[in-house]
């Protein structure tokens, strides 16, 4: 370990030897907002409204402030020093960047236009068709970040490939979220306000990323043990600040809910199909590249998960809460834990099966 560069700051980020509570059992958590939205959002539908009123240019105040919480101790585990290892995993870095930037999002908006327009649409509402295909694209436009460090330990994962990767995505992130939600959009006849757009890339994507890194930075000058005890100390408050948002979502779209039961388990096709998808793909072109196992696993897991906390902030953002686009993200974050532990125990399975067709460099 003594002998990289990165040594220290990989034991920084390691994650725990196994997924923590919250998050193994978040679908469960997820499920429970969603009877308890709909149910306080019926009995006390005026609060709701004040709640989902208190907006500054199309940004709702309590929703942004819940979003910072949830998503600065996520971004507090990036290292971007860990760009220098890039060269060092170049094959596998390359297949993932194909997988995230030039296949997943196009897929998404692909799968949407099959299931939302065309397969699904007449079980669906018609004045939210273009919403739930706006909030899909939203979805895949944006590759996972702090869950990779779960997946990538469960799956036995090299640390420093998927340090540099994370670190890779989340600098293009910055530059390349706003043009393809836009492209993607703009091609599937959904007007987007560039404004609000790009306020919601400066807000939950830049701002995020500068606080993290000097608090990161001011935290690891104190020592490592210090930076460790304060980011587990943080890990329920992101949590806890995803589900408040999720209750808040379902107190707006309970009505919504329940004159259609069934929008959720549709929305949620297009969303595990593109998760095979890219998992497949990804693991494929890794082996056939002749990438290592312990760098295949973690890059099928990063092409396939999305960033779903972005994703359900720039939807409020773009859309309002009572949108369609806002209840599509969701269903991410429902089936987000389950489908990428299934991803997992395949990857691991398949080890010996992978190893043995191992195309040579």
């Amino acid at each position: 370990m003594s002998a990289s560069p990165l040594g220290n700051q990989a034991a920084v980020q390691a994650p725990a030897p196994a997924i923590g509570f919250f998050e193994r059992y978040l679908t469960v958590w997820v499920a429970l907002c969603i009877v308890a939205g709909i149910l306080l959002g019926q009995a006390w539908p005026g609060f709701f409204q004040a709640v989902g009123d208190l907006e500054l240019a199309r940004v709702n105040l309590p929703v942004g402030v819940l979003i910072w919480v949830m998503i600065i101790p996520m971004l507090l585990k990036i290292d971007f020093s860990a760009l220098g290892q890039v060269r060092a995993h170049v094959r596998g870095i390359g297949v993932t960047l194909f997988i995230n930037w030039a296949v997943k999002p196009f897929s998404m908006a692909l799968l949407a236009w099959i299931f939302v327009r065309q397969v699904f649409a007449p079980w669906l509402p018609a004045e939210q068709l273009d919403s739930y295909v706006a909030g899909l694209i939203l979805l895949a436009a944006a590759p996972c970040t702090a869950m990779v460090f779960v997946w990538s330990q469960l799956c036995k994962g090299d640390p420093y490939f998927t340090l540099s990767q994370v670190a890779l995505n989340d600098a293009i992130m910055v530059v390349a979220f706003a043009p393809i939600v836009a492209l993607l959009l703009g091609l599937s006849s959904i007007t987007v306000p560039w404004d609000t757009l790009l306020t919601s890339v400066g807000l939950y994507i830049v701002v995020p990323v500068i606080i993290a890194q000097l608090w990161r930075k001011q935290l690891l000058a104190r020592g490592t043990a210090h930076f460790q005890a304060v980011a587990a100390r943080l890990g329920p408050f992101s949590i806890a600040a995803l589900l408040l948002t999720l209750v808040l979502l379902f107190a707006f779209q309970g009505r919504a809910i329940l004159e259609q039961p069934l929008v959720i388990a549709l929305l949620a096709v297009p969303i595990l199909i593109q998760v095979v998808l890219n998992s497949g793909l990804a693991y494929w072109l890794n082996r056939r590249m002749g990438v290592q196992h312990c760098v295949a696993g973690p890059s099928a897991l990063i092409g396939a998960s999305n960033f779903f906390e972005l994703a359900v902030a720039a939807a409020i953002s773009l859309f309002g809460f009572q949108s369609g686009a806002a209840l599509a993200t969701v269903v991410g974050v429902l089936i987000e834990v389950p489908v990428m532990l299934a991803v997992v125990a395949v990857v691991n399975r398949s080890r010996a099966w992978y190893e043995r067709g191992l195309a040579k460099p």
